[in-house]
């Protein structure tokens, strides 16, 4: 079957997150990344070339359609398209707050770069935090920039999109972290296994909201301490380091 400008129409559709959401659906391109994807959610259609496709047999995908290069680049909104792409749909955002007593968790408060969110989320997957809550503000996970900077840690971590001042006041007597210029040096702290890693907007950082529920707020120092450096790092680097030292203190327990 030949690949309709319709179809091409609506895949270039999804670059809109109102059309996404209209349908429950969201885009993936690459070997690798719909490849790791189709273990993990179901698969509305998939296009790919035949060279894919031959090494990919069986697929338990109903819509498939071959096409040539060229049609691939039509169709993708990569500036290199990569053999095969795929819309997958989105799953249903089922959560419970409890989890957070015995995992670490983050939670991102207005965090606008849909490269800086996928980043996250495929560090997240390197730590094993499993769950991300979002602020209604946060760029929308199934934006296709940011599920292609996952590099396939959607299919494992899960992100809820939820009102964070809502969510934290729930929390009783549970750990939640916040970067800021002023917290404790995160070196010197204990940190727990559990609890909330709370990280900021790229310009403004934490809100105040957010920021009057932190109970622990903690800073990573640069070094040395009295050179003049940059005032910030990127929010994708801090989250980082920051689950870095959680996951280094945590094994040295």
């Amino acid at each position: 079957m030949a690949l309709s400008k319709n179809r091409i129409k609506y895949i270039h559709s999804l670059e809109l997150k109102k059309n996404r959401k209209a349908d429950k659906v969201f885009l993936a391109e690459g070997p690798k990344l719909v490849g790791d994807l189709l273990e993990h959610f179901p698969c509305s259609f998939l296009i790919a070339t035949g060279e894919w496709l031959s090494k990919n047999k069986p697929l338990s995908v109903d819509d498939i359609t071959e096409v040539s290069e060229e049609e691939l680049s039509r169709a993708s909104l990569l500036k290199t398209p990569q053999q095969v792409l795929a819309v997958f749909r989105q799953p249903d955002d089922e959560w419970d707050g409890s989890i957070i007593n015995s995992s670490l968790c983050l939670a991102l408060d207005d965090v606008q770069d849909p490269g800086n969110l996928g980043t996250i989320i495929r560090l997240a997957d390197w730590f094993g935090i499993e769950h991300i809550f979002c602020s209604p503000n946060t760029v929308d996970v199934y934006n296709p920039k940011t599920v292609q900077a996952t590099m396939g840690g959607i299919a494992r971590v899960k992100l809820h999109y939820t009102s964070l001042p809502e969510l934290i006041s729930s929390l009783k007597d549970i750990p939640v972290y916040g970067t800021f210029l002023d917290g404790e040096n995160m070196y010197a702290q204990p940190l727990t296994s559990h609890g909330l890693i709370v990280m900021g907007n790229e310009g403004n950082g934490i809100g105040k909201e957010v920021e009057q529920l932190i109970n622990r707020k903690i800073y990573i120092p640069n070094y040395p301490a009295d050179r003049e450096t940059s005032e910030s790092l990127n929010v994708a680097i801090a989250t980082a380091v920051v689950c870095a030292e959680f996951r280094r203190q945590a094994a040295s327990l």
